[in-house]
């Protein structure tokens, strides 16, 4: 087992990385030092067929415990299942010395860290992510829920009493799903290491990883989040640094439909537009072709549907809540692992948006 320790001025948790780990969930969870009267946990319909009695029995070895299950997929990052997760823990009777279990990937996360930060004014949570997506998002205390005009803008930072990540549960992601999440894991590289992209760029087949290597590719990107969120936990500088590709790509989920889109692959051809004009403007000089033809081997889309107008994508982007009086701070590479950020008008990124498209055969 893996172990790292993420220091924010609110707050000090663990990340334990390991196979098999859910198994010392009680152990590791009375490592932290925390005395909790109720455990609720909080999953998808997906994640509990697989785990969710298991993780019950599990934690029914020491605390009473409670579970509730929302539909599988973005779509629940909503009103309506905040309001029910906030129904069942107020039926449970959970207290203040309660703790929430977030078991499953990065949608439970964000929700049940929400429900966690509002309840109560806020109780503790603890991340058990199941997806490799999750490593991103189990990490840094956003949380939150989307809103039909635009996704993540309600919502709160709470960091988790500690983060339980067992590898063995990514063996049951479908390669679409597992995709996903590596997406977030070649952000890291982009904005820290030429070594590290360079290390994931040798790997042709995603569904072919070892438990080793996955754990490994883990360990690199928490450890690059917890960096930056060490220094900055609530985004007032370099924490925007891991907005890479989203700023495009939160407006292509909220555009094409949630759910109709992975993050992972609206994050993908959004980190394929902040390259074009990070080589544009700030003259990056990475072979993006290079880097584009490994990633459509992946199965990755690398280029936004014809469909949708460039100003339908604009607006988006200035309704994110990244825009500030009218321009969206977008994150660029100077080179890779060495990033900047720099504001773009309506106008200006109407512009790249359609020199990208053109370049890209989609207008």
């Amino acid at each position: 087992m893996k172990t790292l320790e993420v220091k924010t001025s609110s707050a000090t948790y663990p990340v334990y990385i390991g196979d098999g780990i859910r198994q010392n969930i009680v152990d590791l969870i009375t490592s932290t030092g925390r005395s909790y009267t109720k455990l609720f946990i909080v999953t998808d319909s997906a994640v509990d067929a697989l785990y969710g009695d298991e993780m019950v029995q599990l934690l029914k070895q020491k605390w009473s415990v409670h579970k509730v299950v929302v539909p599988n997929g973005e779509q629940s990052k909503s009103f309506a299942q905040f309001e029910q997760i906030h129904t069942k823990a107020i039926q449970f009777q959970l207290d203040r010395s309660s703790c929430i279990i977030a078991l499953g990937g990065g949608v439970i996360g964000d929700l049940a860290g929400f429900a966690a930060a509002t309840y109560m004014r806020g109780i503790d949570f603890i991340q058990v992510p199941t997806t490799l997506l999750a490593h991103d998002s189990a990490v840094g205390g956003k949380t939150g829920i989307n809103h039909p005009l635009g996704k993540n803008l309600i919502g709160a930072f709470h960091q988790p009493a500690a983060v339980i990540y067992d590898t063995s549960m990514l063996e049951t992601l479908s390669p679409i799903e597992l995709r996903s999440g590596f997406a977030e894991v070649i952000k890291h590289a982009l904005i820290s290491s030429e070594v590290f992209l360079s290390e994931l760029m040798s790997i042709r087949s995603l569904t072919e990883l070892s438990k080793d290597e996955l754990a490994h590719m883990l360990y690199q990107g928490i450890q690059v989040k917890a960096s930056i969120v060490e220094e900055d936990e609530k985004e007032q500088g370099v924490r925007a640094y891991l907005n890479l590709g989203h700023t495009l790509g939160h407006a292509i989920e909220a555009e094409y439909g949630y759910g109709a889109i992975t993050h992972g692959d609206a994050i993908a051809i959004g980190m394929q537009f902040a390259l074009y004009v990070s080589e544009k403007e700030q003259g990056l000089s990475l072979d993006r072709e290079k880097l584009k033809v490994w990633m459509k081997e992946l199965g990755f889309p690398v280029q936004v549907t014809q469909t949708i107008s460039t100003k339908t994508f604009v607006d988006r982007m200035i309704g994110d809540k990244k825009a500030r009086g009218g321009s969206v701070q977008f994150v660029l590479l100077k080179q890779v692992g060495d990033v900047t950020l720099q504001s773009f008008t309506k106008d200006e990124l109407y512009h790249w948006l359609e020199e990208w498209k053109r370049e890209e055969g989609c207008l």
